[in-house]
């Protein structure tokens, strides 16, 4: 998990009468601030958890289909692809047409996402689901961020650092209970989920908007990556962390269950979702447990603890300890959710405010690689390789390799407090990838 957002200079909302069409609820109480924020993050929660939902039914589909890990481990990669597309695309698009037109669509079209996921029949239908699941996601977590950082911004700042790992765990155990206990959980689950969309378009509908309309929609497609020289030392210092730590979620996400169906012996899904589950929620944990603490000491202890975490994982694995592969899992997890929000927060406020969209969008462009294109090469190494257990060996090793890089720049440089560079008088307003 967000996880996507900097904080930002927003426009205010302008008086538009006798431009914009009379609202026909500007009478009726509009859902906002704090109020708003939860509603917000609750969106996010359900969004990441629609996404982590498949993770426990790709055995049951694997059984159906007859395919491989390398197969499962593309349907997984596909989805990071294109949740990166739809952040750099349409991520500033609420910007120019609104919060609430771009939230609205977002939810259909990932409930649309979800109704594929149910009349699957075939590999196919899966590779369409997660693309369209993908590109709606990271649509709507461009104006999600901006919305909550409009309502309530110390509030909506903190809601972005926990709710994406919130969804995460969810979705893994609350799916993986479903195969376990309900009836049709290939079906079932992706309806509910429609359920809890449909409520909360709802209440979206009734949010306040938080910026008028501006032209330059079409323009604001067009991906915008750029890294200032000034910062070239400190993005490099974070860049291994961030390709480590979502490297790391990207492995359980895609092959967690089948680890623990290797060291355990059992199919129950339950466990094998498990996984997922406390790396994720052990993040949360951490964010929220070190939320006030200095950035680059909550990156310097994530590095460690993603050392730590993956060094006890690995080890767990090639003996065989059940237990200790949970531990290392949940020490890795607090890694994962420092790692990442200790990287956010050393390298963003370092840069003046016209420069942080493009900034984040950089850092996002890596996180999401890490995600997805490692899970696409641990399949082949699964098939074609040493199989599972080596797989994992040497993908933890690698993940070893880049953070302790990463804390060798983390050591090497340290920024001065007046490197923070100066925000201009009359910066244009900024708008969120």
């Amino acid at each position: 998990m967000t996880m996507h957002q900097a904080l930002q200079v927003r426009r205010p909302v302008r008086e538009t009468a006798g431009i914009l069409p009379a609202d026909p609820f500007a009478r009726r109480p509009r859902l906002r601030g704090r109020p708003a924020v939860f509603v917000l993050a609750s969106l996010i929660v359900a969004l990441l958890a629609s996404s982590a939902a498949p993770t426990p039914l790709y055995a049951i589909y694997q059984a159906q289909w007859h395919f491989t890990p390398i197969t499962t481990t593309v349907v997984f990669g596909v989805y990071a692809v294109a949740v990166l597309v739809g952040l750099l695309t349409m991520g500033k698009l609420s910007d120019h047409v609104g919060r609430r037109p771009v939230l609205l669509t977002a939810i259909a079209v990932h409930a649309g996402s979800l109704v594929i996921f149910a009349t699957a029949t075939g590999v196919p239908a899966l590779l369409s689901a997660r693309v369209v699941q993908g590109l709606s996601t990271g649509a709507a977590l461009g104006a999600i961020g901006a919305a909550m950082l409009d309502m309530d911004r110390e509030l909506g700042t903190f809601a972005n650092a926990v709710a994406p790992g919130m969804g995460t765990a969810s979705g893994a155990i609350l799916s993986a209970l479903a195969v376990r206990f309900l009836p049709d959980p290939t079906h079932l689950i992706y309806l509910a989920l429609i359920g809890v969309l449909a409520l909360q378009a709802a209440a979206i509908a009734a949010m306040r908007e938080t910026v008028s309309r501006a032209p330059g929609a079409l323009a604001s497609l067009r991906p915008e990556i750029t890294l200032p020289r000034a910062l070239r030392a400190p993005v490099l210092t974070a860049v291994p962390v961030l390709f480590a730590v979502w490297a790391l979620a990207g492995l359980y996400g895609a092959l967690g269950p089948a680890l623990v169906h290797a060291l355990t012996g059992s199919g129950n899904v339950v466990l094998g979702g498990l996984s997922l589950f406390v790396l994720a929620a052990s993040a949360v944990v951490a964010t929220i447990v070190l939320r006030r603490a200095p950035a680059r000491t909550v990156m310097l202890f994530g590095i460690l603890a993603l050392v730590t975490g993956v060094t006890v994982t690995v080890t767990a694995v090639s003996l065989g300890f059940v237990a200790v592969f949970f531990a290392g899992s949940a020490i890795a997890g607090a890694g994962f959710g420092c790692g990442f929000q200790g990287s956010i927060r050393t390298v963003v406020p370092l840069a003046a405010a016209h420069q942080r969209a493009g900034l984040v969008s950089l850092l996002y462009v890596v996180s999401y690689l890490g995600l997805g294109v490692p899970a696409v090469l641990a399949g082949f190494g699964v098939v074609h390789g040493g199989g599972l257990i080596d797989t994992a060996r040497y993908y933890g090793a690698a993940v070893i390799a880049l953070a302790a890089l990463a804390l060798l720049s983390l050591l090497k440089n340290r920024p001065a407090p007046q490197s923070r560079a100066p925000e201009p008088a009359a910066a244009p307003a900024q708008r969120i990838r």
